[in-house]
């Protein structure tokens, strides 16, 4: 079964997301509010402005890269990195969800569950992306002589595809969990509301002609077979 986050057609998922959107931005608002952005040169991430407040450098130049290979730029939307899904990332790191303080974190940890019984790993989500980075960077330069951001698309869907199928050795880290999780976390960001860092300009939303969080659609609830012709609006 191919995967939806890295085959040929990953951008596919997206076009018919407009049924989950809701779902994803009700997660992004439970996730914490943003934190504030400060105007710096952001390593790997398409000449935007933005400091990140956990990840380090060589961090932050292997996530945008990541996930920028899960959802790239088309002519029909932004890529991942334009959406500002890195600086959602980053900044939920420092919120209650990036310290696991919205799941249950005790013992017993059990890996291999089945997804039904939820995160089972006793690394925080941050802990997770922190040892997870650290060790990708080193297992791809043992591999290919040269860093992720280095390899040619093709190579860096293998590396992608060895993650998803726990074929690339992380560490500690499964790497079915921390792909799942990065894949998670990706779509959260790209379809979020703006105001939690991710779907910049509400690129996403106008891709899926999902119209935000407008007030009411009394003027537009009979009118069947009829596009919306009004842009999205964020919640802040």
């Amino acid at each position: 079964m191919k995967s939806i986050g890295i085959s040929p057609s990953r951008r596919s998922f997206l076009r018919s997301a407009g049924k989950t959107a809701p779902a994803v931005i009700a997660i992004g608002a439970a996730l914490g509010g943003g934190i504030g952005l400060a105007v710096s040169q952001t390593p790997g991430a398409a000449g935007a402005s933005y400091t990140p407040s956990y990840f380090n450098a060589e961090e932050w130049t292997l996530l945008s890269a990541l996930v920028q290979r899960l959802i790239p730029p088309g002519s029909d939307g932004p890529g991942a990195v334009e959406a500002g899904v890195p600086e959602f990332i980053d900044q939920q790191m420092g919120q209650a969800y990036g310290h696991g303080a919205l799941w249950f974190m005790q013992a017993p940890f059990v890996p291999t569950a089945a997804d039904e019984f939820g995160y089972q790993l006793a690394q925080s989500p941050r802990e997770l992306y922190r040892q997870a980075l650290t060790a990708l960077a080193q297992a791809v330069q043992q591999q290919h002589g040269k860093p992720f951001t280095e390899l040619a698309p093709m190579e860096q869907d293998a590396v992608l595809t060895a993650l998803e199928a726990g074929k690339l050795v992380i560490g500690a880290v499964p790497p079915k969990a921390f792909f799942s999780q990065l894949l998670t976390n990706t779509r959260e960001g790209y379809f979020c509301d703006p105001k939690h860092g991710g779907n910049k300009n509400m690129g996403a939303w106008k891709m899926i002609g999902f119209p935000g969080a407008r007030g009411d659609y009394i003027d537009w609830v009979d009118q069947y077979a009829t596009k919306y012709p009004l842009p999205p609006v964020s919640s802040s």
